[in-house]
């Protein structure tokens, strides 16, 4: 039976506060070299508690999603390319859903300086970020509020987003499945992301490319009901295959190579 050395204890709080954890700066804070914390790392994720990234490891996903406010600093600079690149497919004068999610809070940010258009959102964060936009007219849906993440999710927001038909819906995800399937953990947010989706006359799906490696067990949907995909990085190539497959136009946010130069330097 796999026990946890008091040092991957740490590692694994560590994890649970900040959503990621990187291996340069573990082995400084445990004055270890950086090979003893990537056999810590090793052993932590042979168990399916964390999960590898390129010079570091995030905390595993299953059936619990990480913490709100370790998720928004997850892929922070590769949400607001995401976000920006999303907001600039959305013309002045639109309709459009925006769910829950801290890269779908980007792109409501990107568009804060948009004319005429209206929001509809179960995302009291969104509608924050909006609040002081003079020419964009917002409408929050009414159902539970759920106090971890300010999403507001149960059948009367399903009722709510049914009501409307849109120009765009705006949605994110937890995870992508390698068969194409769209992944979250709650239930309940999860019916009205499919209201949303069906709702809408364009979808457009922002998720950055750690959702590939991650997993979450309640489906939303397929990427073949998908627009266009907003991501950072090119997908894998099922992936990139069955957008192709279904229609789905897949959008490379800019600023990939810039990103990475600062990664490394």
């Amino acid at each position: 039976m796999f026990t946890p050395t008091p040092r991957q204890n740490d590692i694994l709080a560590l994890a649970r506060l900040n959503g990621r954890v990187n291996v340069d700066e573990l082995a400084a804070k445990f004055d270890v070299t950086p090979q003893t914390i990537r056999k810590d790392l090793n052993d932590l994720c042979g168990q399916r508690l964390l999960t590898r990234t390129h010079g570091g490891a995030i905390l595993a996903s299953g059936v619990e999603n990480v913490a709100y406010e370790a998720r928004r600093h997850l892929a922070d600079l590769e949400k607001r390319r995401i976000g920006e690149h999303a907001a600039s497919l959305i013309s002045n004068g639109s309709s459009l859903f925006i769910n829950i999610g801290t890269t779908t809070e980007e792109v409501a940010r990107a568009l804060s300086n948009h004319e005429g258009l209206l929001v509809i959102t179960n995302n009291i964060h969104v509608a924050s970020i909006l609040l002081p936009s003079p020419r964009i007219d917002v409408i929050v849906a009414g159902g539970m509020l759920r106090r971890s993440d300010g999403g507001i999710v149960g059948e009367q927001a399903v009722d709510f987003m049914s009501q409307f038909k849109v120009d765009h819906a705006v949605i994110g995800v937890s995870a992508i499945d390698e068969d194409g399937a769209l992944l979250d953990f709650d239930y309940r947010e999860v019916r009205v992301a499919q209201a949303i989706i069906k709702n809408a006359r364009n979808v457009i799906l922002v998720a950055d490319s750690m959702k590939f490696t991650r997993s979450a067990p309640v489906r939303i949907g397929h990427l073949s009901e998908i627009s266009v995909f907003v991501t950072d990085q090119p997908p894998p190539e099922n992936i990139a295959e069955i957008c192709r497959h279904s229609g789905t136009q897949v959008a490379i946010a800019p600023g990939a190579d810039q990103a990475e130069e600062s990664e490394h330097s």
